[in-house]
């Protein structure tokens, strides 16, 4: 049981830590994605 709820907290911080990578790097918002002459529509 103890290894199982170890495994839930490990995957639940690796989800946040995810969501904050997205968020902070990855993602631009459309006014910026759509503004490049390469941005299909």
């Amino acid at each position: 049981m103890r290894a199982f709820i170890a495994a839930c907290i490990v995957a639940i911080l690796i989800a946040i830590g995810g969501a904050v990578v997205l968020d902070t790097f990855v993602q631009e918002s459309s006014a910026n994605a759509f503004a490049r002459s390469s941005a299909r529509i």
